[in-house]
């Protein structure tokens, strides 16, 4: 019994404050009145919104925010020294100390079981890897307690992202250090978007540390947008989708027709759009009101033509920061690097280790062999294998990022392949893309991959994702019946509006959020008054969990 309630109490005190609950928003209220009497005094202003920031994060992983604490005084500190020193050898070392120090953070509490679960497949060992706190609270070790489980803490990889780009830009000269650790610590924990994203950049928000608080009337109005606009994404879109279809189809899919299967992962590519865009779109609304300004994350990624287009609309501060810390680093366009062809070759290894027969092994050694000749003389292909297999690894670690799981690695090898081949496609095709049925059939199929790939992004296990695919390909002998219709008709209505909503023309969207930002204040609060009470019509009994809170 006293488990139990220890456990629950924990999970009540870790679940993190949302956009949709009463608590957040008096939070904020009380936050802005602070904010009102500080903002022509910069510095006491940034100390007291890190302060605020930290509270928030307390609320959301109790004692993780020590963890927050350590990562930004490492990298602080790291960037200070970075940019006095001169000397090559020790500036490399630095940036070491803060590569390991947040990559080690972010491994131990992200991948440290998934990482046990390779070692012991490799090994035949049964090993679980342990925290350093286990049993601290009742003076023993190996407890049954929740302490003895490595708990996910909300956000780390979003600001360990953040605090690396900072070290990384100051190494490369790119940057200055923020003057003091408050601005600096501000930064990092700035709380709307500190458990969800976007990446914000050092670059983008640090100048505007330094700038005393403005907001028009326009600015905002705008904000309000957001706010509204992201709301009824997450309510209307989002949670309606994931309750009333695409959760039970996930749940069972071997319950399910292959036609019920693919309307629920259609749903699943509109609910995780829904709820990823709806939160950063409540996120850069909040910012406006605060007078700050945060990277837009999303630009209509369902409308992209290709699959390339759809990663240069879809988490877009994610994307950048992976194109220039990661692909460049390895060599990008230009060339392989040591760490690619490491990689690769562990990568090969590795599939050879656990082939199932001699045969699969053989023939992957005949793969090296003939790749290092190809490789060794003929330098088109040289060229073109640089490029694709850099492509393919920055893929493959963006989804490890979302999580320590076989099924993120598939989903993020899948996406690379399918960047690979358009890649290659778009230089033999022998048409040019110009008339709208190509681009209508380019956005047709572009979706459809996207969403294939969703199988290994939501199932929560492999056998799951297999059952679903199973089902994908051969669940099609029954056809629609007035049963199925009538059961998810609802869900299938609101998925249509989505989409339809999606694919409205940005210049027109653009029109009607000015429109908006220009409205009266009274008319613009009869408008938040009513989204308010038709989104909440549409809520569940209790409101769903950002999904990228997970991550």
């Amino acid at each position: 019994m006293v488990d139990a309630l220890k456990s629950l109490l924990y999970a009540e005190a870790s679940r993190p404050w949302t956009f949709l609950e009463l608590g957040f928003w008096i939070f904020f209220a009380v936050v802005l009145m602070g904010f009102a009497g500080l903002e022509r005094r910069l510095a006491l202003r940034n100390a007291y919104l890190m302060l605020a920031s930290w509270f928030f994060y307390y609320h959301t992983s109790q004692w993780y925010v020590v963890l927050l604490i350590f990562t930004t005084a490492v990298d602080y500190g790291v960037g200070h020294a970075l940019h006095r020193t001169q000397r090559s050898v020790l500036r490399k070392l630095l940036l070491a100390v803060s590569i390991v120090s947040n990559l080690g953070v972010l491994f131990f509490f992200k991948y440290a079981y998934f990482a046990a679960e390779v070692w012991n497949d490799l090994t035949g060992m049964s090993w679980t890897p342990t925290p350093f706190w286990a049993g601290w609270a009742n003076g023993q070790l190996g407890t049954n307690f929740v302490e003895d489980v490595i708990l996910l803490p909300v956000g780390i990889s979003f600001y360990t992202f953040q605090c690396l780009s900072y070290t990384i830009d100051i190494y490369r000269r790119n940057l200055e250090p923020v003057r003091r650790f408050t601005d600096f610590a501000f930064y990092v924990s700035f709380f709307p978007q500190l458990v969800a994203g976007p990446i914000v950049r050092a670059s983008e928000f640090v100048p505007q540390l330094y700038q005393p608080y403005t907001v028009t009337r326009s600015q905002f109005g705008l904000g309000m947008f957001w706010v509204l606009n992201g709301f009824l994404k997450k309510v209307i879109l989002a949670d309606f989708l994931a309750v009333h279809l695409a959760d039970r189809i996930f749940s069972q899919p071997t319950l399910y027709t292959g036609w019920e299967n693919a309307l629920g992962l259609l749903a699943y590519t509109m609910q995780v759009y829904a709820d990823f865009s709806g939160y950063t779109d409540i996120a850069i609304g909040i910012a406006l009101w605060m007078g700050f300004t945060l990277t837009k994350n999303f630009n209509s990624p369902y409308k992209a033509q290709s699959v390339a287009e759809f990663w240069k609309r879809w988490h877009m501060s994610l994307s950048s920061w992976l194109k220039d810390y990661l692909y460049i680093p390895l060599g990008g366009n230009r060339s392989g690097s040591v760490a690619s062809y490491i990689l690769i070759f562990a990568g090969l290894f590795g599939l050879a280790w656990w082939a199932p027969t001699s045969v699969v092994s053989y023939s992957l050694a005949a793969t090296v062999l003939v790749f290092l000749l190809l490789y060794q003389f003929i330098p088109a292909f040289r060229r073109g294998f640089n490029t694709n297999v850099n492509l393919l690894l920055t893929m493959l670690l963006g989804g490890l990022w979302h999580g320590a799981s076989w099924n993120f690695v598939v989903w993020g090898g899948l996406n690379g392949l399918g960047l690979v081949a358009y890649k290659q496609w778009s230089r033999i095709r022998p048409y040019s893309v110009g008339t709208w049925p190509l681009k209508v059939l380019g956005v047709l199929v572009t979706l459809l991959f996207i969403t294939f790939t969703r199988i290994w992004f939501r199932a929560p296990d492999w056998d799951t994702a297999m059952a679903m695919l199973d089902q994908l390909t051969t669940g099609w002998s029954v056809p629609p019946s007035l049963a199925m219709l009538v059961a998810w008709w609802r869900p299938a209505l609101v998925l249509l509006l989505g989409f339809g909503i999606h694919w409205i023309p940005e210049h027109l969207k653009e029109r009607y959020r000015t429109a908006f930002s220009a409205l009266h204040p009274a008319w613009m609060l009869a408008a938040a008054v009513v989204g308010v009470l038709v989104g909440y019509q549409f809520m569940a009994a209790e409101s769903q969990p950002f999904i990228y809170f997970q991550f």
